[in-house]
């Protein structure tokens, strides 16, 4: 039996985002392309869960944040499929654990990292905080949650985190080139032990470096989805990259495929696990 999981990532809801006097986040935008993502999930793809890699919003003060990040997330949940979230860092500047717990309908407030079962899969939703400029880390405390949880599951393990815990070259970035530290977590190398000890992890999913990316890594593979509003423009008025994603799990393999005007498709022959 097949899981199917949609994705959509750095939606960044918020006024028209520039760079060096471009236009290069069509973040005014974000509503509508948001709804096209939901429409596209219930009537075409169809996924059994769709996950929301983080950075809902294009963070700017605590009541424009809070508004922001509360609209994206009633969008997503129109679409029929139950939805899973990941914190990214943008959500996190001016709002609260409590606060996003709660708008995610959390019966209590709750650590951001977290795991569920689905389809026959656990699904493990990892926090990785990021301060700005400075760095991208994951606690040790929750590598240790991290690896006491895998311990425990005799299921498939699905992976989910907001940063990357790749070793992506990202000299051709157009946001991270030079800036690693602020795109990769910091713990990679000793969380990839951790995910590759367990003997029980078929695939890694993160958003955050805004492009469709792949790295193949002891075996397991690390999937970058493109963000929702990129810009694949130089300038105004913009194309927007459009990106969601729909990835098809079964026994035997992998298969993702990402939708929009950045198409990308990946296959992965799997080990039974």
């Amino acid at each position: 039996m097949a899981l199917t999981i949609g994705f959509v990532t750095d939606l960044h809801f918020g006024p028209a985002a520039y760079h060096d006097g471009k236009l290069r986040k069509l973040t005014h935008h974000a509503a509508e392309l948001t709804r096209g993502v939901v429409r596209a999930m219930n009537e075409e793809l169809k996924p059994d869960l769709l996950v929301n890699l983080g950075d809902d919003i294009e963070d700017e003060s605590r009541d424009a944040d809070l508004a922001r990040y509360t609209e994206c997330q009633e969008i997503l949940r129109t679409a029929k499929a139950e939805l899973v979230n990941v914190a990214g860092n943008h959500d996190t500047i001016h709002l609260t654990r409590e606060d996003l717990t709660r708008i995610w309908r959390f019966d209590a407030p709750s650590p951001l990292f977290y795991a569920i079962d689905r389809g026959g899969h656990h699904i493990v939703v990892l926090h990785t905080l990021e301060r700005k400029d400075v760095d991208v880390r994951i606690p040790q405390a929750q590598l240790e949650w991290l690896k006491d949880d895998l311990a425990r599951t005799k299921l498939p393990v699905i992976v989910l985190m907001h940063h990357s815990a790749s070793e992506q070259d990202l000299s051709d970035s157009f946001w991270f080139e030079g800036l690693s530290h602020l795109a990769l977590v910091k713990e990679r190398a000793d969380l990839r032990r951790i995910l590759e000890e367990s003997g029980k992890v078929r695939v890694v999913f993160n958003g955050h470096v805004h492009r469709n990316h792949l790295d193949v890594i002891a075996g397991i593979p690390y999937v970058t989805i493109q963000s929702l509003i990129e810009n694949l423009d130089e300038d105004a008025p913009g194309r927007p990259a459009a990106a969601h994603a729909l990835a098809t799990i079964t026994e035997e393999r992998i298969v993702v495929r990402v939708h929009g005007n950045d198409p990308a498709r990946y296959q992965f022959e799997t080990r039974e696990v």
